[in-house]
């Protein structure tokens, strides 16, 4: 297919590029071609692959080595995961900010995406050599930050480059991206674990988003212009990201919140599968890592199922009723988990929560790009992947410290399954922080209306 784009913007590599300082709040106008928006979705497999990859890999090594020593197992997963959350919510925004004025040859976001995906290779290795908690704890801190100098950027990219017309269509190749990436990393860890092999999972992560950071940045354009700095330095552009003018997007934090204790929910059934499977059903890790790989099959095929007709459907009904769907089924499908009397029917219970998640990831991210400010995309899009990239990092706090306390009282046949409730909780509250959200209205076409301002941000 022919990389031009279908309006008029000059070479391939400088589509969307505003022509002056006015035009960059501005949603692009030329339609990107489909290879582009495939490019742009890939490098979503390939960070949101190292997201499952390590996240399970971490899930293997407390509970299949003694790495942990006498530290109780929920303990150990806190300490692992709490710095590495902190870093993730102050790097992700703040260099994403930083974006939104860099000025190079490359555009605004490429140099970010290339030294924070290079920088991760490092970090990588570094996580499959380590050989005690310490330094495992350490190398995943590490990879937070050099992951998020990639991520913050990355997220203001794709508002640069999508036209309105295509938000719908970028929306749920994104969603179905994360998905694939998600289970990828998952599988790969799984099959490293039944080949009694875990370190080579994350060598093969750390190829996939290489090549998928190498198409982005060779075969993608440069985007929206930089803003100008006004004399600022890049000191008082970092902190301007944290300025409190941005509580004044009222439905913008409102969705953040929602965003985070949804991924936060799903992320527990994740974080503690390996335990879930372990610990109520008796298997060792081999076997452990045979029936993820069942799980992960019916989460795939679920969320493959609900990221195009939910996508379609919200052009059509909005975004937020969409989304209070993808709660309700994702609360299901875990509560079944939590309960389930055989592997079996957790099997049928991840398949509900893989139709709700792809459904969330797809949804979510359109109304996002729907509402934030288009200049300061980077800021913006880096403040709420926050939510994304630090979820399942505080899932697995949260569920750790769920998951002693239930171990204790009930013994470890219940505390996972104490765990997976805890999880139904959150999906209940995502849906009540997402009704103060305002969306946008819809003109013809689901084309966004945005002549009038968002009555929440006055």
């Amino acid at each position: 297919m022919d990389d031009t784009p279908t309006t008029p913007a000059g070479p391939a590599g400088d589509i969307d590029a505003p022509s002056s300082p006015a035009e960059a709040g501005a949603r692009p106008t030329a339609l990107l071609p489909f290879t582009q928006l495939a490019r742009i979705s890939a490098y979503w497999l390939g960070l949101t692959a190292i997201d499952g990859a390590v996240g399970l890999y971490i899930g293997y090594q407390l509970a299949y080595t003694n790495i942990r020593g006498d530290v109780p197992l929920g303990a150990a997963t806190a300490f692992v995961t709490l710095g590495a959350s902190v870093v993730a919510i102050l790097v992700q925004p703040t260099v994403g900010a930083i974006s939104d004025y860099a000025v190079s040859r490359w555009g605004r976001r490429k140099p970010f995406i290339v030294v924070g995906s290079l920088l991760d290779l490092v970090f990588l290795f570094g996580i499959a050599t380590s050989n005690t908690l310490l330094l495992l704890a350490t190398f995943v801190v590490l990879l937070q930050f050099s992951t998020n100098i990639a991520r913050g950027p990355f997220q203001g990219y794709v508002p640069d480059l999508v036209a309105d017309s295509q938000v719908g269509m970028a929306s749920s190749m994104v969603g179905m991206m994360q998905i694939i990436g998600n289970l990828t990393g998952f599988a790969l860890v799984s099959l490293a674990a039944f080949l009694g092999n875990r370190p080579l999972a994350i060598a093969a992560v750390a190829v996939v988003e290489l090549v998928t950071m190498a198409s982005v940045v060779v075969g993608v354009g440069k985007g929206q212009a930089p803003k100008p700095r006004g004399g600022k330095s890049w000191v008082e552009i970092a902190r301007e990201t944290w300025g409190t003018d941005i509580l004044r997007e009222r439905s913008y934090v409102w969705l953040v919140a929602s965003r985070l204790f949804f991924l936060t929910a799903g992320g527990i059934l994740f974080a503690y599968v390996v335990i879930y499977l372990k610990n109520v059903f008796g298997y060792d890790e081999s076997g452990a890592g045979a029936v993820n790989g069942a799980v992960l099959a019916a989460v795939l095929v679920g969320s493959l199922i609900a990221v195009v007709p939910s996508s379609r459907l919200s052009d059509r009904i909005g975004r937020k009723p969409v989304i209070y769907l993808a709660c309700l089924v994702g609360a299901t499908g875990v509560a079944i988990a939590a309960f389930a009397p055989h592997v079996a029917v957790a099997i049928l219970g991840a398949g509900l929560y893989g139709m709700a998640y792809g459904t969330f990831l797809s949804v979510d991210w359109a109304l996002m790009t729907d509402i934030i400010p288009r200049a300061s995309a980077g800021r913006y899009m880096g403040l709420s992947n926050v939510a994304t990239g630090s979820a399942g990092l505080f899932a697995a706090a949260v569920g750790g410290f769920v998951l002693d306390i239930a171990a204790r009282l009930g013994g470890d046949a219940v505390a996972p399954r104490a765990a997976f409730l805890v999880a139904v909780f959150l999906y209940g509250v995502a849906a009540l922080l997402l009704r103060p959200v305002v969306e946008p209205r819809r003109g013809p076409g689901g084309a966004v209306a945005r002549a009038a301002p968002d009555a929440s941000s006055v």
